[in-house]
């Protein structure tokens, strides 16, 4: 007997699961004082080693910015489902961010400070969605390889 290809050949469940997790994630670090940790690591990296790139943020703009990139990643669902070859690289790199921010997560939960300077309360912000992104991101990641053979359109039609 043959089986057909599903008509979402492409990898927008996991786009869209993993993007529902993002928004979960910037509501729990919302919620639990993420930037009273980033920002004093931040500067203590930087004071540590100038050239250090990262930015510090106050709350508005961080969760802005934030929303923002959601919404991109919302909207984006729809092309997901197509395979396109040029969203391919962008799923790549969400997955992978969205995987090592997750484990980012629990381990300075597990370790208590993210740097020496910088002690965290356990669990630290942002840990309780951290399963979610964990999840979502090896499904993507599973995903972009099962349908890394399938030919996808140079532009989604």
């Amino acid at each position: 007997m043959e089986t057909r290809e599903s008509p979402n050949t492409g990898f927008g469940w996991p786009w869209l699961a993993l993007t529902v997790a993002f928004a979960l994630h910037v509501v729990d670090e919302a919620f639990t004082g993420f930037l009273g940790i980033y920002n004093p690591t931040v500067t203590a990296m930087r004071a540590r080693w100038g050239w250090f790139p990262m930015p510090t943020f106050q709350f508005r703009e961080w969760l802005v910015g934030l929303l923002v990139a959601v919404a991109i990643c919302f909207a984006l669902t729809p092309l997901a489902t197509r395979n396109p070859h040029w969203l391919r690289p962008l799923a790549w790199f969400y997955a992978l961010i969205m995987l090592l921010n997750s484990l980012g997560h629990t381990l300075v939960t597990i370790l208590g400070h993210t740097v020496a300077t910088v002690s965290v309360a356990r669990p630290a912000p942002g840990f309780y969605s951290s399963p979610f992104l964990f999840i979502g991101s090896l499904w993507m990641i599973s995903r972009l390889l099962k349908t890394s053979r399938m030919r996808a359109p140079l532009i989604a039609t």
